[in-house]
């Protein structure tokens, strides 16, 4: 795979941004605020890993119901909402894409924070109509300024160093693989299905650049992975974080995040 397929972020939607700082905070994760989303109501505040990629906590000042994550946070409450792979062009990766067949990608959509040191960070991105594949982010002013790499943040008391892995839940397993070999190409090399009896599920495995995505669809209306759909739609739906051995609690395990276990062992 190439670094544009590394993970960049997982977006978190939380209703008040403060209280879910403190309560990841107590945690044992380092929480340093991002700032102000120019030209929207929303601000956030980082997880940065070892890896490069970050955990970003999202809330919103006011109702935005022109914007996805805050439509699914509304709806069915806190939790995983998306993640978005690194791309160093998403102009060109979006045409490409595009060009592939994956016409629920959109964009270049452009985005800006100002941090609460004053510095105006810009990037832009890929957006999908669906969830069940992540969006391309890229910067426009060095990354650090979007991402900060000072090592005092990138050490958690918790031990966290990096995501392993992340689940999405879907509804057509077919159909996602589909836009998944139409967003990463070439390089995309079809996975095995796998027959999972007492998930109900059927699942595939895709190895990326440093993390897994564990694809996954209901066999049958039972399932909790068919709930989790009805509930929240498709998404990710689990978070494996590589350096934590012990279980999470609330709100992090209600939000999706658990230590890296047996998914690489299996």
């Amino acid at each position: 795979m190439t670094p544009s397929h590394s993970l960049d972020h997982v977006v978190i939607a939380v209703h008040d941004l403060a209280r879910s700082i403190a309560q990841y905070r107590a945690l044992g994760f380092t929480v340093h605020p991002g700032g102000d989303h120019q030209g929207r109501s929303s601000h956030n505040a980082l997880i940065v890993l070892a890896d490069g990629s970050y955990l970003e906590l999202k809330a919103w000042r006011s109702p935005a119901p022109e914007e996805r994550w805050w439509s699914t946070l509304d709806a069915s409450g806190e939790g995983l909402v998306d993640f978005a792979l690194v791309s160093q062009d998403p102009k060109t990766e979006l045409a490409d894409a595009q060009a592939r067949g994956l016409h629920t990608l959109r964009g270049p959509v452009p985005g800006e924070r100002m941090r609460p040191d004053g510095q105006h960070v810009r990037w832009t991105t890929a957006r999908h109509d669906t969830s069940d594949v992540p969006f391309l982010c890229g910067d426009i002013t060095p990354r650090n300024l979007r991402v900060p790499d000072a090592p005092e943040l990138l050490q958690h008391a918790n031990g966290a160093t990096g995501v392993a892995a992340i689940t999405v839940d879907v509804r057509d397993l077919e159909a996602t693989l589909a836009r998944w070999q139409a967003l990463l190409g070439p390089a995309f090399t079809r996975p095995a299905i796998a027959h999972d009896d007492a998930l109900g599920a059927h699942r595939v495995r895709i190895p990326l650049c440093g993390f897994d995505v564990v694809l996954q669809a209901p066999r049958r209306a039972d399932s909790p992975i068919a709930q989790r759909l009805a509930q929240r739609g498709e998404g990710p739906c689990e978070v494996r974080l590589h350096g934590v051995s012990a279980p999470l609690a609330s709100p992090a395990e209600e939000h999706g995040f658990v230590p890296d276990g047996a998914l690489h062992t299996q």
